[in-house]
């Protein structure tokens, strides 16, 4: 590709390579903007534009005076010539700014991805509210162990679900994938609502699972994938707000179980309904272009950019793909080569990012809440979840308007460090006898705090960072592995957090935790790169040259 020059009037030049290797983008685009900038001031300068990008070309594409254009076929070099005055130039930089902010043709899309995403909060919170009851009719009331097996088998799905989903969506694309995933969410849910056996109840959670595992992979690697750079950021937070829908509406479908023990049938059963529409939905939705790209479906590519970003991108996506193409001529990788030396260290930022958000004991206190509030005077159990589940909800909001102005990193670092004070203040709350009076009120405090503070980062960021940072040869794989490394620290935390409890106290294990949230914080702060305001082939380049070096 030619070099891009800009002539401006008043013997500024200023010579742009636009295929040198990142992460030097963020020079290039410095020094654009400042030429663009230095014509705005002169009045009345004429400014001549070669570009030698379909990139660089698209942002005076919008121009209001005469603007002549060539665009050949092929992505080499092409050139535009305009003379435009002070108040046109302004238009046109306006123009470029906005150009890429249009989500209009994205959002039903993402939506209908969140429905996995529901999926996977509803049958994660179903089962708590309907335990109780299914237990007695499925005549397993005094057979904790049976119990246990029905909860914890939907982990044990998951974690498969995980681990499978990625190659899933490598072989038969993201769309597709879903439509897969629909079968065993589907029939896992019709099982639960119609057994009649704990046999019945335990493979109908199996399946389950294995749906919520291929969705938790799934979700946010189509809702990256798909998302304009500009709010991608907003986009990927989603898919924790509607997790936290899901929780949500497990807890009001279970609200008439107190008069209708036989309800929990119907709280399964209302799971098949998102499932199905998912599958059909995604029926009508574009297949990522990346993936597309990456099989050699250029055509295919071309009509799914066209479908959601426009006409106008097409070229300038079409480059993007080509420009950090580089990973994807490359044959797909397998799962040992995760573990090489090229990708290993930015894998192992994706497993830690999940270790993290699990050792640092958000299911613990969710699990503890109920009897944290009751000792703050607050008895009733739905209350409590509720405002657990609220506080969870507003600070995924908050997250979502926050992603791409302040970063993913910075979010973390907060996140984590709220979480860490939170806990610290909860040890206190049950061990200081100076805040004996308080403990209740400050235990309440201290758990919505945490809550908030979760969801604000540690909760959303990382199913969004990974897709970022993982390049497209190994994307959907290191996604897995990542989201196996959720599952299964889930799984055994949930396995040995009472033994634990009961042997050291719950206090120190909440100190236990507040040391693993401030280990997060430094580990993030030296490892976690910002990915805000990049597109997905920039940060790949850019961490490719980091690795090369």
């Amino acid at each position: 590709m030619q070099a891009s020059t800009f002539t401006v009037k008043g013997n500024i030049a200023v010579e742009v390579q636009n295929r040198r290797v990142l992460p030097d983008f963020a020079e290039i685009r410095k020094t654009s903007t400042s030429a663009r900038n230095q014509c705005l001031k002169n009045r009345g300068t004429f400014c001549r534009l070669k570009l030698g990008s379909v990139a660089m070309g698209a942002e005076l594409a919008r121009a209001r005076t005469s603007v002549e254009s060539v665009f050949r076929s092929s992505l080499k070099a092409r050139s535009i010539r305009a003379q435009a005055s002070e108040e046109d130039i302004e238009d046109a930089a306006f123009s470029a700014t906005t150009q890429g902010k249009s989500s209009g043709t994205v959002l039903p899309y993402v939506g209908v991805a969140c429905l996995g995403a529901i999926l996977f909060g509803y049958h994660l919170g179903a089962v708590n509210g309907a335990l109780e009851y299914l237990a007695v009719d499925l005549g397993i009331a005094e057979n904790t162990v049976l119990q246990g097996w029905v909860v914890s088998t939907t982990l044990a799905g998951a974690t498969l679900g995980s681990f499978t989903g990625g190659t899933l969506a490598h072989k038969f694309g993201r769309t597709r994938t879903f439509q897969l995933d629909a079968i065993p969410l589907a029939v896992g849910a019709f099982l639960c609502a119609t057994a009649q056996s704990v046999q019945t109840m335990i493979f109908g959670r199996l399946l389950a699972g294995i749906g919520i595992g291929i969705s938790s992979a799934l979700v946010p690697l189509y809702i990256s994938e798909i998302s304009p750079t500009e709010i991608r950021g907003a986009l990927g937070s989603v898919n924790q707000l509607f997790i936290c829908i899901g929780i949500l509406a497990a807890l009001v479908a279970g609200l008439p179980l107190a008069g209708n023990p036989l309800w929990w049938r119907t709280m399964f059963g209302i799971a098949i309904i998102p499932s199905v529409l998912m599958a059909l939905g995604m029926g009508f939705c574009p297949e990522s272009p990346r993936w597309l790209f990456q099989q050699g479906k250029l055509p295919e590519a071309e009509k799914a950019v066209k479908t959601l970003y426009g006409k106008e991108r097409v070229a300038e996506v079409m480059y993007d793909l080509r420009s950090g193409s580089q990973g994807s001529a490359e044959q797909e990788a397998g799962w040992l080569d995760l573990f090489s030396s090229r990708y290993w260290k930015v894998v192992s930022v994706g497993a830690a990012l999940f270790l993290f958000q699990q050792l640092a004991g958000i299911n613990a206190v969710v699990y503890y809440s109920t009897s944290v509030f009751r000792s703050a005077g607050i008895a009733s159990d739905v209350a409590a979840s509720a405002l657990v589940g609220a506080s969870n909800v507003f600070g995924t909001l908050i997250a979502s308007s926050l992603m791409d102005k302040q970063g993913r990193k910075s979010l973390l670092i907060t996140s984590f460090s709220g979480m860490a004070a939170s806990m610290l203040l909860l040890s206190l709350s049950f061990t200081w006898k100076v805040l004996g009076p308080y403990s209740g009120p400050l235990a309440v405090i201290g758990t919505v705090l945490y809550v908030l503070s979760f969801s604000l980062g540690a909760g959303p960021v990382p199913a969004l960072l990974l897709p970022e940072i993982f390049p497209s040869r190994i994307r959907a794989k290191a996604v897995a592995l990542s989201l196996g490394m959720h599952w299964v620290s889930n799984f055994v935390i949930g396995l040995y957090f009472l033994s634990v409890v009961n042997k050291f106290g719950i206090s120190s294990v909440y100190l236990g935790f507040a040391t693993v949230c401030l280990l997060a914080v430094l580990y993030i702060a030296g490892n976690v790169v910002e990915t805000k305001g990049r597109s997905l082939e920039e940060i790949e380049l850019a961490l490719n040259l980091n690795a090369a070096t």
